[in-house]
């Protein structure tokens, strides 16, 4: 007999949006957070609790963690973060790359501190090269922000191409996550790190490939379809 695949069930419940998954990077401070609450809350009056709630309810928010379905057809670039596209033009990409000396097209997505902030793989491939650049945390919104404390990583896509893209800390930004490392195989959509509150996603399309969003338009981590790498111009 022939076998039919089980139909996959959605979850539309209350819980998918008020008690989302959140990242690991999160457990830590929100135990933190609720540590020193209940302490000051022992040693002083109910004012503790009114400010405290609140400010773990932000921070449990800001480190969820949804569930993401993205696109199975291959050599695609995917968004590797939320947020708003801010930015397309050409630039120069960073030497560390091994990108090359030309101008690419560059997609910057702007992260808020209301967005989801877990960073994802675009493409299917095998990291090439890792590049950490300290620096300083000024607003990453509408400039280059060469200041910035950056995390520079390329990665080889299954059809060769060489895809640069680079995790920039923000105004209020503290740390960079990302665990990579040097010959690491990803899936397009995959998890590979994050940056807490309010940061930037730089991602380098390569030469002869156009952009499929546009400015302004609000990306979808490991779902929005940055590039298609099949329509590349040679």
């Amino acid at each position: 007999p022939i076998e039919t695949p089980q139909e996959k069930v959605v979850d539309t419940s209350w819980k998918r949006y008020l008690l989302p998954a959140i990242h690991p990077q999160g457990w830590p401070i929100l135990a933190a957070e609720l540590v020193i609450i209940a302490f000051l809350g022992l040693l002083t009056d109910d004012l503790v609790w009114w400010i405290g709630l609140p400010i773990l309810v932000f921070s449990y928010y800001f480190f969820r963690n949804p569930t993401r379905e993205t696109p199975t057809e291959k050599n695609l670039i995917i968004a590797p973060a939320d947020g708003l596209v801010s930015n397309i033009k050409y630039v120069v990409p960073p030497k560390e790359l091994d990108l090359g000396d030309e101008p690419l097209l560059r997609i910057s997505i702007f992260m808020s501190v209301f967005s989801v902030h877990v960073n994802r793989a675009p493409v299917t491939g095998t990291v090439d090269k890792l590049h950490y650049r300290p620096g300083k945390f000024v607003s990453v919104a509408d400039k280059d922000s060469e200041d910035n404390e950056r995390q520079e990583i390329c990665m080889i896509a299954e059809n060769g191409e060489r895809i640069g893209f680079i995790q920039i800390a923000g105004l209020v930004a503290r740390r960079i996550y990302c665990p990579l490392k040097v010959g690491e195989k990803l899936n397009a959509g995959q998890i590979f790190g994050m940056i807490r509150f309010g940061s930037r996603l730089d991602v380098f399309l390569p030469k002869g490939v156009e952009p499929k969003v546009l400015l302004g338009q609000i990306s979808v981590a490991g779902e929005t379809v940055l590039a298609d790498m099949n329509t590349m111009k040679k």
